[in-house]
């Protein structure tokens, strides 16, 4: 077999073993939009998420890496690319896919073949990525701008409206994090946010974190049926606890 070796696709730097090229598995997460932007403000690249979709392709991954971005592979071959742009929700990602169902598939049907006098082969892989790389330094003036709760949770950061913590790890799933109410209760209470001590404070929020304004405890009275009253306790997490906990759960996952 060759070695693998440095190629040059219209100024963009490539791969090459054995006739196929690869691409740099970070420069493709970053090009096609796979990002996030973390409590630091930087932008880092969502591992999870695209350890879910190579897995998903059947592409190879490790298991003895300690985050996704160990496990995953240092470089995909193009297919992968262009498997994985479809994927993809950014502007280049989305030009690209119309392309392919707008124009390419459907002349493929009606001709056998598709005939273009546009680049083709490497050099259309070469566009495609120059044009992420071109969405990148669009989007970054705006990156800059923002703060991460911006990112995340825009119905969530100019809110005063707390929530249960059930719905928090809701929230979390939707931002790509893999978890339930029970296991975030679990880890709220092991990293300190929480009370683990069993009794009548149990799941109550620590003093660290109620100073930090991540929770409020909301107190309800229920009358029992011999007359007497009981107190019910509540945690909810705060607007900012939510923004706090999506940003925390992405960078440890990054």
């Amino acid at each position: 077999m060759n070695e693998l070796k440095i190629i040059n696709i219209d100024g963009v730097e490539c791969y090459e073993k054995d006739g196929t090229a690869y691409l740099k598995l970070e420069t493709v997460a970053r090009g096609l939009g796979f990002t996030t932007v973390a409590t630091s403000g930087n932008e880092v690249v969502r591992w999870n998420t695209v350890h879910k979709y190579l897995t998903d392709l059947g592409v190879a991954t490790s298991c003895n890496g300690t985050n996704y971005r160990e496990m995953c592979p240092e470089f995909i071959p193009e297919n992968i690319f262009y498997r994985l742009a479809m994927k993809a929700k950014n502007e280049a990602a989305e030009k690209f896919q119309a392309k392919v169902a707008d124009e390419i598939i459907p002349s493929i049907r009606r001709t056998g073949g598709y005939q273009v006098h546009t680049p083709q082969g490497k050099e259309l892989l070469a566009l495609a990525v120059l044009e992420a790389q071109r969405t990148i330094e669009a989007q970054a003036a705006e990156i800059d701008r923002m703060k991460p709760k911006e990112v995340f949770a825009d119905a969530v950061s100019t809110s005063h409206t707390a929530i249960l913590i059930g719905d928090l790890a809701k929230i979390l799933k939707q931002n790509g994090i893999e978890t339930g109410q029970k296991r975030l209760f679990a880890w709220l209470r092991e990293n300190g946010f929480l009370i683990k001590r069993k009794g009548t404070d149990w799941n109550m929020p620590t003093q660290k974190s109620m100073e930090m304004g991540l929770f409020e405890v909301k107190e309800s009275t229920v009358n029992n049926p011999d007359g007497s009253v009981r107190i019910n306790r509540t945690t909810k997490v705060t607007g900012k606890g939510q923004v706090y906990f999506v940003n925390k759960f992405l960078e440890v996952m990054a």
